[in-house]
């Protein structure tokens, strides 16, 4: 007879790993499934996370499954989950490898996948000097020459957010620029210039940005790059089963981390735009907390009337 987890977590970065814990440490029989791809396997270092400042996200893996595991109802197994079906108290997850697994409850913390950007030369600096977050790689760049890639009114936003970290930096917007009169004029009178060139080549060495090379000729120097990337939700599983999505495709979930659909849960970067490291722990953190607040309260009434 196949044993019957108290709740199959989807996804093992900060959030699964998190709510791994948290249910760990709640004496619940716990099924961690991951690939173990990432989305911030590309980067360096992890930042504003109080006390793993500047880890390498590996090491950040590493140790999380080494606290995890002393939890003696967690287990992880490397593997991806490809069908979801059931109900609450009874769903089953078959995996890529073809394993069948059984869960009262399901978290989802599958993340965001980046869609690759048409741009020459960018694979080679994403990660060590081209980067999508501010709060997350703004202070290493702080004072120094950057190009930002975005257009329309993203390209105003990112340029107010960057404005903290330095004030060298030039919009490129790779093609025929979305900016309205009113943005265009803002950001003419905060003397930020405005390249809609499209982008013919970023030209780095060994990760580090050079100068971003456009069509026309033109040649930004800079040693960073910010840029709006095209995100995926890590997998379609939510809505298979039903769950609601956002048009952003991120999964609507209450406060407690709860879906719409029953005994369905979901947390970090999958349910949230808000993506950090941290917050993706702590959004799993309260999905643990709110899985074993369920499942206590199922038994409890199971109890009450034998």
């Amino acid at each position: 007879m196949n044993m019957i987890y108290d709740c199959l977590i989807i996804g093992g970065g900060p959030a699964g790993l998190n709510a791994a814990l948290v249910l760990g440490r709640a004496r619940k029989n716990v099924l961690l499934i991951d690939e173990g791809r990432p989305r911030n396997r590309v980067t360096q270092e992890t930042h504003g996370f109080l006390s793993r400042d500047g880890i390498k996200p590996s090491e950040f893996r590493r140790i999380a499954l080494e606290q995890i595991r002393v939890y003696p109802t967690v287990n992880h197994v490397s593997d991806a989950a490809v069908s979801i079906t059931g109900s609450d108290g009874d769903f089953q997850i078959t995996t890529a490898q073809g394993e069948h697994y059984e869960g009262k409850k399901v978290l989802f913390a599958i993340g965001k996948k980046d869609i690759p950007l048409d741009i020459n030369g960018l694979a080679e600096v994403y990660g060590k000097s081209a980067f999508v977050c501010p709060y997350c790689d703004g202070w290493e760049l702080r004072d120094q020459p950057l190009v930002l890639i975005v257009n329309g009114a993203k390209a105003l936003h990112l340029a107010k957010m960057i404005s903290g970290w330095t004030s060298r930096f030039t919009i490129c917007t790779n093609g025929p620029d979305e900016l309205s009169d009113a943005e265009k004029e803002e950001l003419k009178q905060h003397n930020v210039p405005i390249y809609d060139s499209p982008i013919r080549s970023i030209v780095s060495n060994e990760g580090y940005v050079q100068h971003v090379e456009l069509e026309d000729g033109t040649r930004l120097p800079c040693t960073g790059i910010f840029f709006g990337p095209k995100l995926v939700i890590g997998s379609d599983l939510p809505q298979t089963i039903g769950c609601e999505m956002t048009e952003a495709r991120t999964v609507v979930v209450d406060q407690f981390g709860k879906t719409n659909v029953p005994g369905i849960y979901s947390a970090g970067d999958a349910a949230s735009e808000m993506y950090q490291a941290i917050m993706a722990a702590s959004l799993g953190a309260i999905a643990g907390m709110s899985i074993n607040g369920e499942l206590l309260m199922a038994n409890w009434q199971k109890a009450s009337l034998q």
